[in-house]
């Protein structure tokens, strides 16, 4: 805990050419969540006083510094680091592959479906003939 307490301090970026992409993709995603959430606190106290705008600001302020910080976290950092390599290990498809991968897999939702449609109705009509009697 001591640890992040003194990282969370600092103003230099761990490892500043590894993982750029992955770790601004991050605190990107970080950064959305807390302006998210200092939207809403702004929401809920109302815009009548000067501390509904105030409050939320240095929340938002508050929560970015400590987005960014925690980004560069030596272990979380390494992890992000490991992530963005391992990505970029990955074969990814090109288009065509993806639209008729796509395709095949929305076809197959489609029957699936359509098998379902009917068992579904088979066993209603079968139970209610079973009612009947």
């Amino acid at each position: 805990m001591k640890e992040f307490w003194q990282e969370l301090f600092r103003t230099s970026i761990y490892k500043r050419t590894q993982g750029r992409i992955i770790r601004q993709l991050t605190f990107a995603g970080l950064a959305v969540v807390v302006a998210f959430g200092c939207w809403r606190l702004n929401q809920t106290l109302g815009m009548k006083t000067t501390t509904a705008y105030v409050v939320p600001g240095i929340l938002a302020l508050v929560g970015f510094w400590i987005a960014y910080r925690i980004v560069n976290l030596p272990r979380f950092a390494d992890f992000l680091i490991a992530v963005e390599a391992e990505m970029n290990k990955v074969s990814w498809p090109t288009r065509t592959e993806l639209i008729r991968s796509s395709i095949v897999v929305l076809v197959t939702m489609f029957l699936l479906a359509g098998v379902l449609l009917v068992f579904d109705t088979f066993w209603t009509w079968m139970f209610q003939q079973l009612k009947v009697l």
